[in-house]
């Protein structure tokens, strides 16, 4: 069983190496495109709850601290993929777009008391979009512009991680990441009149780099039977390098000939601080219920913009790019009977809802809010050779909207197993 389940792992290791998740969002545009939700099976049911959420037999790497309460006689292996249907509305004009992506593949086991340790590949952001819209120049209609707009590609992330309880209710974790990946924006506008040339702009960026983040977690015991965890965690921002580029092409459809000029910003890209609080409660470890506050100082970062001052071009930082991004969580878990021979006793019922703003701007304005809900199930899977394995189940629904702004209403599916072998068992022998 171990062999299989091996060989497994390492089947969805190498393809979460090689796979990109997609996104058909035109939000994807702007920044590093749309950050990931970067949650495990588990907590995708509670809409992503987890800063102060910790269990013997989940890996919850929203917060390394969490690692120190995995059960000692497990190796534990979280995979996950989603599938997704979103529809975007705007003035009255509605169009839908499906993906099913590969999203996480994590490890986790304890190295010794009090002391756990991660691994894994997760996504970071998404690139995916193609759209175009025709209009009037200059309000005469004899000669028409349709602007083109695509992209693709991401940013990938790989981390290990370690947390430790050096006292009795107290947990710290750090999380080192490496982070790697490239995106590619392209628009493009052409003229219906012949005279007029045609213009594309092209930016790129590939970057290789690094990211920590820190955590902690410490329970209050209540009474006997309750008891209150708070966490909170830490990633401070620094430059990622990035060298991001720009060609801007006009192409004369008459003559043949074509003008490019490049443009590079050395070492332009950031990422900001990010931190996150959390409460969560735990009954008689059957009823979990949390809140999560996330704040990601997008606001205090610069990001590269192409502009055109009189006659005069450039590509340089802007420090008007981005906002910061706030996000609050509220969910749950209910759980009657873990240890318990009876399935529905056993059986994870999760739920969540969120509110958040996005952390990019549009034409100078705030980018659309985010709200979403959540529901799940955490299924256990009994066979001959494993009782303590997972199948996390969840249905989210999420919509981004703001005045003027186009609206997208996500329905997503998220998919993952958690395989828990017991791989550090002292066997006796009479």
């Amino acid at each position: 069983m171990r062999k299989i389940f091996c060989g497994l792992a390492m089947t969805f290791v190498v393809l979460a190496a090689s796979a990109q998740s997609g996104t058909n969002s035109p939000y994807s545009q702007y920044g590093f495109g749309v950050l990931a939700d970067q949650t495990g099976g588990g907590n995708r049911g509670m809409n992503g709850l987890g800063v102060g959420y910790k269990e013997h037999n989940q890996v919850n790497f929203i917060n390394p601290a969490s690692y120190s309460s995995i059960d000692s006689l497990s190796f534990i292996f979280d995979v996950g993929v989603s599938g997704q249907l979103t529809n975007f509305s705007e003035n009255g004009k509605k169009k839908n777009a499906k993906n099913a992506d590969f999203e996480y593949a994590i490890a986790g086991f304890r190295v010794a008391r009090g002391l756990g340790m991660s691994f894994g590949l997760l996504p970071f952001s998404n690139v995916g979009y193609s759209f175009s819209s025709t209009s009037s120049v200059n309000g005469d209609n004899t000669v028409a512009s349709t602007q083109s707009y695509s992209g693709s590609g991401g940013l990938h992330q790989a981390f290990v991680g370690v947390g430790w309880s050096p006292l009795r209710n107290l947990s710290v974790g750090v999380n080192a990441s490496y982070i790697w990946g490239s995106f590619t924006r392209s628009i493009t506008n052409v003229y219906s009149e012949a005279t007029i040339s045609s213009l594309s702009k092209t930016y790129d960026a590939t970057l290789t780099n690094y990211k920590i983040d820190l955590g902690v977690q410490y329970t209050v015991p209540l009474d006997k039977k309750n008891s209150l965890t708070v966490g909170a965690t830490f990633s401070p921002g620094h430059n990622v390098g990035g060298d991001p580029s720009c060609r801007v092409t006009s192409y004369n459809t008459q003559t043949g000939v074509s003008n490019t000029s490049s443009y590079e910003v050395k070492d332009g890209l950031e990422l900001p601080n990010m931190l996150s609080a959390g409460l969560m409660f735990n009954h008689n470890n059957q009823l979990k219920v949390g809140v999560d506050y996330h704040l990601q100082q997008w606001s205090k970062i610069s990001f590269p913009i192409y502009q055109v001052n009189g006659n005069t071009p450039s590509y340089a930082m802007s420090g008007d790019y981005f906002n910061d991004r706030h996000k609050i969580v509220l969910g749950g878990e209910y759980c009657k009977a873990e240890m318990t021979r009876g399935f529905f006793n056993r059986l994870r019922y999760r739920a969540g809802v969120s509110y958040g703003t996005t952390n990019y701007k549009i034409n100078g304005n705030d980018g659309p809010k985010e709200m979403s809900v959540s529901a799940g199930f955490g299924i256990p899977i009994v066979n001959t050779y494993n009782n303590r394995s997972i199948l996390n189940l969840s249905a989210q629904w999420s919509r981004l909207s703001g005045n003027g702004l186009l609206a997208e209403n996500t329905f997503r599916i998220n998919l993952g197993i958690t395989f828990n072998e017991r791989w550090f068992m002292k066997w006796k022998v009479e």
